[in-house]
């Protein structure tokens, strides 16, 4: 396997602020490549300011359910949907430009990455929109799929699952990263890795998350960054988005 540092983003949510401050504090740290595992747009205020980071970054761009809503949105408005997620993609559509939504019908869901030998999925490694959220639902993934390492976002909760050897057949482990940390991938292990959420934390962790996977080390390495929540609140407020997606952000839920 060849040597790359993958920065791994997931679930930025249009929140440009939140981007912008893991970024300041990537760059630091040395990448090569850069993944976001689908849900870039969805609840925030600044969808534009996002694609546009992601496309400089040269990213390598998965489908969430959110661009996937989006999406349908696009192709059939007669559609309308309720609550705060549509309010939310509605208001995104119109501040979208032609590039950006040609990109947008690009992305793919899922990818396969031989230069790393992993997976590159959203939901789970063979699910958009399932959850990888528990040792249950991990249990039924390994069994339907067999690769070694996926990459997954989601849950906005970074955190691993491994499979371990055992008598019996493969253990599953489940590790968190609510202050960030890091895990060394065991030779003989397969992995579901989750960076957790840039722009919407939920593990009552309110600071941005967002990994680095050495390929050399076979280090997974999740870092928690502090960003100015009460900015992207203001944006939410003046954009006329729901009060409750600005609130959500203080306390990380």
């Amino acid at each position: 396997m060849a040597s790359v540092r993958l920065l791994l983003l997931s679930d930025i949510h249009a929140n440009g602020v939140a981007l912008q401050a893991v970024m300041k504090d990537a760059w630091t740290r040395k990448f090569d490549r850069v993944i976001s595992l689908g849900d870039a747009l969805g609840y925030g205020p600044r969808p534009r300011e996002v694609l546009d980071t992601l496309r400089d970054l040269d990213a390598t761009c998965i489908l969430g359910n959110h661009e996937d809503m989006m999406l349908r949105l696009i192709h059939h408005p007669e559609v309308r949907g309720e609550g705060i997620v549509a309010q939310a993609l509605e208001w995104q559509h119109g501040q979208l430009s032609k590039r950006d939504i040609s990109e947008l019908h690009q992305w793919t869901d899922g990818v396969d990455d031989p230069l790393v030998g992993a997976r590159y999925r959203h939901g789970t490694p063979t699910s958009l929109d399932d959850y990888s959220d528990s040792v249950t639902s991990a249990r039924d993934i390994f069994a339907n799929w067999h690769g070694r390492l996926g990459f997954v976002g989601h849950t906005h909760v970074p955190g691993v699952y491994a499979t371990l050897n055992a008598p019996v057949g493969e253990w599953i482990k489940y590790q968190a990263f609510q202050d960030g940390g890091s895990y060394m991938v065991p030779p003989a292990a397969r992995v579901i890795l989750n960076p957790g959420s840039v722009g919407q934390p939920r593990d009552g962790n309110p600071q941005a998350s967002y990994a680095i996977f050495d390929t050399a080390r076979h280090n997974f390495q999740v870092y928690r960054i502090a960003y100015d929540i009460a900015q992207t609140q203001a944006q939410i407020q003046a954009a006329g988005l729901p009060d409750v997606l600005g609130a959500r952000l203080s306390i990380g839920k």
